[in-house]
């Protein structure tokens, strides 16, 4: 047994030998975009902040489509692939969205409370997909997280309407009702499976960055 334990360690791959795998760069793509969409919205450039949680989204569904599409990935392969998966998603879709809440509140306490509950709605939604997956296998349980900060940027195009304490409370009462409907029981469609749906987030995507980029100019 002693032997044996010890081929079986000598076979299991390093740590960073996942980092080769093209899915995982992809996710980990995402994660750089969430760093600088967090990273902006601390310092207030929120224009920087919505292209970097675009294009964390549109690596989120490149790392499925580029995962599906490569052969020969094994068991392990996959597992690890979703386990960075849903680790990337809590920061993408819960830290950051929490994170500019709280900085659009100028950081106020009552803003706290706000992105407790989104970011505890966010584990709670991914814990529960990790345990029973796709309802029926071809929905979700509740709102996708994804689709959180694809609303909230759209949102955002909209601020300069507003005074800036009328849109926090918007900005506020929008987290909340996206918090209430990642954990409600409505039953959603994979977007990211279809391929209509990848052209329609890749337009998005580069629509929003140039809307925000020329905000930045």
């Amino acid at each position: 047994m002693t032997a044996e334990n010890s081929e079986s360690k000598e076979l299991q791959p390093t740590i960073l030998s996942y980092v080769k795998d093209l899915p995982n760069l992809c996710s980990l793509a995402g994660l750089a975009c969430t760093i600088l969409a967090i990273y902006f919205s601390i310092l207030g450039v929120y224009a920087a902040a919505m292209i970097g949680m675009v294009w964390a989204v549109a690596f989120d569904w490149a790392d499925g489509l580029i995962a599906r599409r490569i052969k020969g990935r094994t068991g392990n392969d996959r597992a690890f692939g979703g386990q960075l998966d849903v680790l990337i998603d809590i920061v993408s879709y819960g830290v950051a969205p929490a994170i500019l809440l709280m900085s659009y509140g100028k950081f106020e306490p009552i803003f706290l409370f706000g992105a407790f509950l989104m970011l505890a709605a966010s584990a709670i939604r991914l814990s529960y997909f990790s345990v029973y997956g796709l309802a029926g296998g071809s929905k979700y349980t509740g709102l996708a997280l994804d689709n959180n900060s694809l609303i909230l940027v759209f949102i955002f195009l909209f601020e300069g309407m507003f005074s800036e304490g009328t849109f926090s409370a918007i900005l506020y009462l929008s987290g909340l009702g996206l918090a209430a409907l990642n954990v409600s029981q409505i039953k959603t469609p994979k977007l990211s499976g279809n391929p209509v749906n990848v052209y329609i987030l890749a337009f998005y995507t580069l629509g929003i960055t140039a809307i925000y980029g020329w905000k930045l100019l």
